[in-house]
């Protein structure tokens, strides 16, 4: 099917912002830590855990590390999800859609 020249244009810088908003968002990199910073979490924008860092310290009680590691890959998790919700913003902003769209 083939569209009007202005709907087909509209269509192709829709799909471009939506490459350019994929690669933004997998270039993302979040940092979150728990217990004081004993355990620490590196994610990436698609919520990848990239990294744990664990205090020795932490190891001797195993159900409080547990709980701490949960957090912080929450909270990393959170990070993530706020940063891309930001980057949408930004970007559907452009595009003078009413508020609320995306």
């Amino acid at each position: 099917m083939k569209l009007p020249g202005n709907m087909q244009a509209m269509m192709q810088q829709a799909q471009k912002m939506q490459e350019q908003m994929q690669k933004e968002i997998a270039a993302i990199k979040v940092e979150a830590s728990s217990g004081g910073g004993m355990v620490t979490v590196k994610m990436d924008g698609q919520k990848h855990v990239l990294g744990v860092k664990i205090d020795p310290e932490a190891a001797s009680d195993v159900e409080m590390l547990q709980d701490m590691v949960m957090a912080a890959v929450n909270e990393a998790a959170k990070k993530v999800d706020d940063q891309s919700q930001a980057k949408m913003s930004g970007m559907m902003g452009g595009l003078g859609l009413p508020p609320g769209m995306f």
